[in-house]
This record gives structure tokens, C-alpha cells and sequence, in this order.
């Protein structure tokens, strides 16, 4: 059998860099047993019997959130062979509040201090046979970062768990112990707690109701339990939980004792040197703003579009293309099966594979920004905005993870304790750009603004804008009333960002999106292409304006016409894009056969760029932006909401906003080119009514004034 190495730690410990090191391309993905929550696992490497599962990362075993109760669940059932702790050695005391609690499940520990060479720089250094002694179990320093330690903190794993050997884990105060012998005590000979008495003599002290629920103990012991609960809180003067968090907090004081302070005491670390400056509270939001824009200056203006003309150009403008044609030529295919494969497959594949270097140069600057500790300044920086208007900084915790993928984000809102927080974090959180939508920006700034970096960067802000927008606006209706509930995060040191994990970050998102392509467009470009090549007779027909899609686009286009985008193609891009986002490109590229007839991969930028003006352009990418999800992103939005009430509420708020933000920008626009008719009367009206929602004042909270009055 193989050995299971759990690596547990609060987030931003360094845990995935650490896994990254010790598995690396030896890793799959799955789900946790029950939920659709990532399950990260992999092989050491050059040693295939030892599996390491990567838990989600926790500042505690309590079961407040989804991944405190699947870490903590995966502890008590699964039992792996050994933890190993990953702790932050640069902010020890705070890190070590978890490994009081690990140290108590009755699974070997092994302590991985990882940074220690944060800790060595800034003059600190920490005495591991004192914190061995203290916490009872191996402490072995690491640097994930730098591949320094790795390997000994997996061996010392391996043998504590082949020795199965426990140390005696720290006592709390006598006060404290009595009641948890006493409640021990209560507990059956003939109960499984008994397998680990002092943990669950912990959790029935803290009253936890998930282990109450298990345990099943019968009334009258619970009332005995209950009895000795109340006696200690009586006597300490404070509730059960709390007694506990103190208790931990004079044991980590324990093991703090003897550790050696900085030389530099009392001056600023580099961390918070730059930090006076990056979460300012002036300079902030304009560094933000600033560094978003050059993140999408270099993925679509520079380097990412050199990587796309190239793949455009050659790749899919004439090597693909060129080499089916002549195989197909060669072998006397049938002309059907020759524009199925050349219009079809290589048309919607190529076109939005086309884009797949500006989507990894993404990958790799988000990856950067998340490596280098930016990120979690960023969801600091938007607490203080987002509380404003009604909103957790929780809620951008999923909006970071939309950056790649809504379905992962919107599943990241289960973290949000709050129902009305949460339901509104999984309507609004789609509104951040995701990387499937990153070709349909790409696409419109290269077709008619030459590649200009403002426009990925003013599409990151403009889903910014509208989930500030629709926070303001429904926390002053009835089913999300409320103060928004609190955020505490730990920011991490700022480091160095590692080459690997990076590289690993991206290679997995890109990943995602080419699988997609392969099967999900695949299939979509198929079937566009046979609704787009015959008429309802079944003939072949010669232009696609005669053709099933034609008619099928011209009943939705004019939907559309009040935001300037009223022709067929772009209506039945926009629908198909519900599929896969990136089956928007997949469409023009069937529809306009830019792979095939074109020797250059600017031909859909051409054709597109004819096709509309910039300012429908522009709506247009807006309305694609805003709206609905993809189908896999809807689904998660049904699995969180538990019912198909909520789920359609959400995708009809989503859909009906970007209708009226893109007809609000076309309409505008044509004001101030000298265009004015109905529909901007129209747009007007809207406008104001969007104004009134904004600045009304909150019902509830003008009743409660008028009470106090």
C-alpha cells in the first residue's frame, strides 16, 4: 500500500509550490467525494509508492467553510499515514495555531517551516530543537521557492509514517485538561471516538455540532457533557470556544519562547515598505488600475500578439489549411466532407486556437501577480471598495479565480458564510472576464482598434464596474439586505516568483482551454458548419446566407439591432457563445472561412472590422462580456443555488444588465457622433433609472431612521 502524505496549511503558506516540488508533472486533478471542489494529488517524484494529496489551504480546523470541512473530513476519514504541516515561517506564531490543532488528530506530524529564507534575510533565525520539544513532532526547514529542504521534509514524512510514532501533544491549562478528562470520561467504551479520544474530548468541550451529530451519544451523557462544560466556562469566566482558542494561543506562547528576535526590530520590512506604497489608500486603486492595463498590453498589444500573427499567419493561415487541402485533394474527398473538414474543424478550431499564445501570456503574467503576493493585495485593496457598496471582500476572492474560469469561481463563493453574500458573489462574479472570453477581447481590439491594450484592460474594469454596480443595486432590494460579512486575510511577504510554479499555472489553464477546443468547440464548429452549409431541404448551398443558420440568425438579429450589432452572424455568435465563450471566434471563423481563404491571419480582423463599426464593436464585446455564462459555468451557478428559481433569476439579471449597459454605450456613442432616434430615447430612459438605483436611498435603512425619529 502506499503511503499518504496529507500537506496541510493556511493559505499562502507556500503549499502549492511546495507540492509543485515534490510531484511535479506526476499530479492529477479530480473532485473531493461528494462536492465539486478541485482535488489536487500527485506521485513523489522517483518514488511512486508515496502519494501526496494536496488539502486546501486553512487557517483552521473549525468547520466554518467548505475547505475547513473538507480538510477536516479528509483527516478523520481517509486517515492518511502522516500531515505534513507547511508553516509560514516568516509569521510563525500565526501559522502555528493550526499545528496545535493537527498535532491532536492522532496522525503523525511532521513541520515543513517553509521560507526560511524570508527569516534568514531579515535577520531572524529560529531554533528548531526548541519548537520540536514544544510541538512534539520532527520541524524541518524549507524553502519551496527555491526547491531548498524539499526532499528532507518529504523523507521525514516517509518515516514518521512508517514509525507511526506520536508524541505527546501539549497540554492546555488544569482548569482546562479536568474537564476534558472528565468529558473523556463520559464517552462509551464501545464508541469509535475512542480510536481518538483527545480530539473528540476537544470538539464535544467546543460544543461542535458536526461531531455532536456524529457521535450520537445518548441524552443523558450529553446532558452530563453539557454539565461540565458549563462548569468550566462558569469558572474561567468565558464561552467554551473561546477557552480553547486561549488555551492554543498560551501554548503557541510556549513554543515562541527561546525563538530569537530580529536584529532589526521596530524597522519595516521590505513587505511593508512597498506595501506604504501599493495598498495606499490614494495610490492604490491607480497602481491597480495601472498594473491590469500593462497585464493586457503585454497579453494582447505586444508579445502575446506577436505569438498570435505568427500562429494566425503561418500556423493556421497556411500550414494547417495548405497541408489538409492537398491530403484531401489527393485522396478525391467528396466537396461536402472537404468544407466539413476545411470550413468546419480547422475554420472554428484554428480560429480560436488562433488566440491560445495571448491566452498563455495571460496565464503567465496572472501567475506572476499571484506568485509574487500581488493578488492578495488586490482582494485588501477591493475589500475597502467593495464594503462600501454593500459587498464582502470575499466576493473577489471567486472573481481572482474567474480571471481563468467562472466554473471554479463560482464554486470558490461557497467560502462566503453569509446566504444573500454568497448568492449575490455567484450572480455577479461572472462579470470579471474570464480566459475564455479573452479571444472575443482580442478579437475586437485587433479587427478595429490595432491591437490596443486599453481595450482588455477597460473590459477588466468594466466587469469591475458592473459588479460594484449590481452590488449597490440589489443590496437595496429585500432578498439581499444586510451588512456584508467581515474579511480577514493574511497578505503574504512579497517574493520572488518561482520560474516552475509559474510555468505549471500556466501550462495547466492553457491546458483546460485546448481541451475545450478539442471537444466542446470541435463539436459546436460541426454543427454550425452543416446548419450553415444546407438549407431546410437538406441541398448544399452556395452562400450561407441561404442556409438553416441564415434564418434561424435573421429571427434573433434584430434583438440586437439597438445595439448597433443587428446582422445574423454576430446574433448567432453570441447565442452560440453561451455554449463556450470561445465559440464566438469559432463562429466567425466558420461563417467567414477565414482559415481557408485567407494567406494571412488578419483576414477575420478585416472581414469583422467591414462588418461593423468600432463603437458596435465595442457593444458588442460588452453584451459578450456581461451576459450569461457559458453552460458550464450556469450549471455551476444551478448546483450553488440548490434550485432552478434562483439559477434562472441569475442568468436573466446577468443577460437583461448587459443588454442595457450595451445598448446604454452604442446609443451614447451615437449621441456624441451626431446620431440620435428612438433608440436613444430609449437608452436615456435607462440610464436614468440605472442612476436612480444606484442613488436612492436603502429602503431598510430609511425605515430604521424613521423609527429612531
Amino acid at each position: 500500500m502506499p503511503i499518504k502524505i496529507a500537506l496541510a496549511g493556511n493559505p499562502n503558506s507556500g503549499k502549492t509550490t511546495l507540492f509543485n516540488a515534490l510531484t511535479g508533472s506526476s499530479q492529477y486533478v479530480g473532485n473531493w467525494p461528494g462536492v465539486t471542489v478541485e482535488k489536487k494529488s500527485g506521485r513523489l517524484k522517483k518514488q511512486k509508492d508515496v502519494e501526496i494529496i494536496d488539502l486546501p489551504g486553512i487557517y483552521s480546523l473549525s468547520p466554518y467553510t467548505l475547505e475547513e470541512v473538507i480538510a477536516r473530513d479528509y483527516l478523520l476519514n481517509e486517515k492518511p499515514d502522516v500531515i505534513l504541516n507547511i508553516v509560514d515561517a516568516s509569521n510563525l506564531e500565526r501559522n502555528l495555531y493550526l499545528s496545535t490543532q493537527l498535532t491532536e488528530i492522532g496522525i503523525p506530524v511532521v513541520i515543513a517551516l517553509n521560507m526560511i529564507d524570508v527569516v534568514k534575510k531579515s535577520g531572524r533565525s529560529i531554533h528548531l530543537k526548541n519548537l520540536e520539544k514544544a510541538l512534539g513532532c520532527p520541524v524541518v526547514e524549507t524553502s519551496a521557492r527555491d526547491g531548498v529542504g524539499c526532499k528532507e521534509a518529504a523523507q521525514a514524512a516517509i518515516e514518521a509514517a512508517k514509525s507511526k510514532k506520536q508524541e505527546a501533544v501539549h497540554r492546555f491549562s488544569d482548569t482546562v485538561e479536568q474537564a476534558l478528562s472528565a468529558i473523556a470520561d463520559c464517552i462509551p467504551q464501545s464508541s469509535p471516538m475512542q480510536q481518538n479520544l483527545r480530539w473528540y474530548s476537544i470538539k464535544l468541550f467546543e460544543r461542535d455540532e458536526k461531531i455532536l451529530e456524529k457521535a450520537a451519544l445518548p441524552q443523558d451523557i450529553l446532558t452530563k457533557i453539557e454539565g461540565i462544560i458549563s462548569g468550566c466556562e462558569t469558572a474561567l469566566d468565558d464561552d467554551c470556544e473561546s477557552i480553547i482558542t486561549g488555551e492554543r494561543y498560551d501554548c503557541i506562547g510556549q513554543c515562541m519562547k527561546g525563538q530569537e528576535k530580529s536584529r532589526s526590530h521596530g524597522a519595516l520590512s521590505v513587505s511593508d515598505k512597498i506595501d506604504r506604497i501599493v495598498t495606499n489608500r490614494f495610490l492604490a486603486l491607480p497602481i491597480f488600475a495601472g498594473v491590469m492595463f500593462l497585464v493586457y498590453y503585454i497579453s494582447i498589444s505586444t508579445i502575446g500578439d506577436m505569438a498570435t500573427g505568427w500562429v494566425n499567419d503561418t500556423l493556421f493561415g497556411e500550414w494547417v489549411p495548405g497541408a489538409a487541402e492537398s491530403l484531401l485533394g489527393s485522396l478525391g474527398t467528396a466537396d461536402w466532407l472537404s468544407g466539413l473538414i476545411l470550413d468546419g474543424i480547422i475554420g472554428g478550431v484554428g480560429a480560436v486556437l488562433g488566440f491560445l499564445p495571448q491566452m498563455l501570456v495571460l496565464f503567465f503574467c496572472l501567475a506572476i501577480l499571484e506568485d509574487c503576493g500581488y493578488m492578495a493585495r488586490i482582494a485588501f485593496i477591493m475589500d475597502r471598495v467593495f464594503r462600501k457598496f454593500g459587498l464582502s471582500g470575499k466576493s473577489f476572492i471567486p472573481m481572482l479565480i474567474g480571471t481563468g474560469c467562472g466554473v471554479p469561481a463560482v464554486m470558490a463563493s461557497r467560502t462566503i458564510e453569509q446566504e444573500r453574500d454568497r448568492k449575490m458573489t455567484v450572480i455577479t462574479t461572472t462579470f470579471i472576464p474570464c480566459g475564455a472570453k479573452l479571444p472575443v477581447i482580442a478579437l475586437i481590439a485587433g479587427a478595429m482598434f490595432g491591437n490596443s491594450g486599453w481595450v482588455g484592460a477597460s473590459a477588466y474594469f468594466i466587469g469591475t464596474a458592473a459588479v460594484i454596480i449590481s452590488g449597490i443595486t440589489l443590496k437595496k432590494t429585500k432578498g439581499f439586505r444586510g451588512d456584508p460579512a467581515p474579511f480577514v486575510m493574511e497578505l503574504p511577504p512579497y517574493h520572488l516568483p518561482g520560474a516552475k510554479g509559474i510555468l505549471i499555472h500556466m501550462w495547466d489553464r492553457g491546458k483546460s482551454f485546448v481541451k475545450k477546443a478539442f471537444t466542446i468547440i470541435l463539436l459546436s464548429s460541426v454543427l454550425l458548419w452543416l446548419l450553415g452549409a444546407f438549407n431546410w431541404r437538406f441541398e448544399m448551398v452556395e452562400s450561407t446566407e441561404n442556409s438553416m443558420l441564415a434564418s434561424l440568425g435573421n429571427l434573433i438579429a434584430p434583438l440586437f439591432s439597438p445595439l448597433g450589432w443587428g446582422d445574423w452572424k454576430s446574433a448567432v455568435a453570441t447565442v452560440t457563445g453561451l455554449i463556450a465563450k470561445e465559440n464566438v471566434l469559432a463562429t466567425f471563423g466558420v461563417l467567414f472561412n477565414t482559415v481557408v481563404e485567407s494567406e494571412n491571419g488578419e483576414e477575420l480582423f478585416e472581414i469583422l472590422g467591414n462588418a461593423m463599426v468600432p463603437l458596435a464593436g465595442y457593444s458588442f464585446l460588452v453584451f459578450n462580456l456581461l451576459c450569461a455564462p457559458c453552460f458550464a459555468a450556469i450549471g455551476a451557478i444551478h448546483r450553488e443555488m440548490g434550485n432552478a428559481k434562483w439559477t434562472l433569476f441569475a442568468v436573466g439579471y446577468q443577460t437583461v444588465f448587459a443588454y442595457v449597459i450595451s445598448m446604454i454605450v452604442y446609443q451614447f456613442g451615437m449621441l456624441f457622433t451626431g446620431g440620435f432616434g428612438f433608440g436613444s430615447v430609449v437608452a436615456i430612459i435607462l440610464c436614468a433609472a440605472m442612476l436612480f438605483m444606484l442613488f436612492r436611498p436603502d429602503p431598510a435603512k430609511k425605515g430604521l431612521a424613521k423609527k429612531r425619529a
